[in-house]
């Protein structure tokens, strides 16, 4: 499906974000991994989360979805049972990491594998980690998918893990805290920044011992491996802040727009993008603020701001890591450079971002150099054109908020790949007063 979307007026409205994407990985296979059934509004249905939820029915899961609420029927740390076949996890590397740490810590023989670019994605990190602790785990030439896991006795625990991760990541460390689960003794991860910390909120609301502790380079966590069985999970899911992000970037940038988003997300270590819009000049604030889940929540209301350039750099990078893209959306039509430094994890997401980013606003007239770990983009506007989002469903979103402001019309190739984590993004921002046409060519 292309999408075109043409420059207008303005955006109003209230919408809610959909369930966050991040926390729907995590909720369905924790609820899994707990004894008992558990029960969770707000669950994002879309392609990424549905490679989870086939992939737990194949470990012999059970679970019910009516709507957006998700039922699991969970089977125990030790109680998942080996696939007959091989896990696909699509084009999800959450998906894979995660199930592979749960995986490892059943000590259930296994294959995940997935698309073409999940194949590409570095899947070492994980391995060699779990080598140490005992996981019989191989990964393919090049050190991505497949991941083939062998089988363990059951009366044989993992071994403790100390460990630095290179990179700050959520992924690494949510697999490697839950083959830790399943360890001898406590595990602890150091990171050079803090990462998403959704997995250690989650495990304490389950019942299981994690500390975490800032440290002279980075930060420490630390888990016990639980001597009970793990809680059942319920509640509602937050509204997902990334999925925000891209009607956030589109009311700033399309005057005299204002948007309500209820229920958002707003956990620190995501709402790095939250700091960069404010100080780029945006007009934001911030109400009603809650918990769900262990995490908090607010409802955000954007006006359009004229923006300025802004530096992003150093431990604020980790903390927008998934949001560049609606942040490039924005600073193209702020004033002056926006600059973008220590962001060379991003050239191994669902594309690289930073290569394909640059590419693609360069084909509508922006004004962009990259750089190995980042890149400098000159504001003022861009003219539009045609886009090709490399199946990666953040660069289409962002490329379609582009057209909301540019001088001409934006088309968007392959645009149903926004199905993969905001089901129905295009009739979102219809309903708000964008105009757009679809075509299936």
């Amino acid at each position: 499906m292309n999408l075109t979307i043409f420059p207008g007026g303005p955006l109003r409205g209230c919408v809610e974000s959909p369930g966050d994407k991040s926390l729907s990985h995590r909720v369905a296979l924790f609820a899994a991994l707990a004894e008992g059934e558990s029960c969770v509004e707000h669950f994002l249905v879309s392609g990424v989360t549905e490679a989870m939820l086939r992939s737990l029915k194949a470990l012999g899961v059970a679970w019910e979805l009516s709507d957006d609420t998700l039922r699991v029927y969970g089977r125990g740390l030790h109680g998942l049972r080996a696939p007959e076949s091989v896990l696909d996890c699509g084009n999800s590397a959450t998906t894979m990491r995660l199930l592979t740490g749960a995986v490892a810590a059943a000590g259930i023989a296994a294959v995940l594998d997935g698309s073409a670019g999940l194949r590409r994605r570095p899947m070492e990190r994980i391995a060699e980690p779990l080598r140490q602790m005992g996981v019989d785990i191989t990964t393919a030439e090049g050190g991505g998918a497949p991941l083939t896991l062998g089988s363990r006795p059951p009366s044989r625990r993992l071994s403790a893990l100390d460990y630095s991760l290179p990179v700050a990541s959520a992924q690494v460390k949510t697999c490697l805290l839950l083959a830790a689960l399943a360890a001898d003794a406590p595990t602890t991860l150091h990171e050079p920044a803090l990462s998403r910390d959704h997995t250690e909120r989650m495990l304490r609301g389950m019942g299981v011992e994690v500390e975490t502790s800032p440290e002279l380079a980075g930060y420490r966590v630390t888990l016990t491996p639980p001597k009970t069985p793990l809680c059942p999970l319920r509640g509602m899911l937050p509204g997902d802040f990334s999925a925000a992000a891209f009607l956030m970037a589109a009311a700033l940038i399309t005057p005299g727009s204002e948007l309500t988003l209820p229920g958002v997300g707003l956990n620190p270590t995501r709402t790095g993008l939250l700091d960069a819009f404010r100080a780029m000049g945006g007009d934001i604030e911030v109400s009603n603020l809650r918990e769900y889940l262990g995490e908090p929540v607010g409802d955000l209301k954007v006006r359009f701001s004229p923006l300025r350039g802004v530096e992003i750099a150093g431990e604020w990078v980790v903390r927008m890591i998934d949001e560049f893209p609606a942040f490039a959306a924005a600073a193209v039509f702020a004033e002056g450079p926006s600059v973008v430094r220590d962001a060379q994890e991003l050239r191994y997401k669902e594309s690289d971002r930073i290569g394909a980013l640059c590419s693609e606003l360069r084909a509508v007239g922006a004004q962009v150099e990259e750089t190995p770990d980042g890149f400098i983009l000159q504001g003022g506007g861009v003219r539009g054109g045609v886009v090709n989002p490399h199946g990666d469903h953040r660069l289409a979103m962002s490329l379609a908020v582009v057209g909301l402001a540019s001088r001409e019309p934006v088309k968007v190739l392959g645009a149903e790949i926004t199905r993969e984590s905001f089901p129905g993004f295009p009739d979102v921002l219809r309903s708000l007063g964008a105009q757009m046409t679809e075509a299936y060519e």
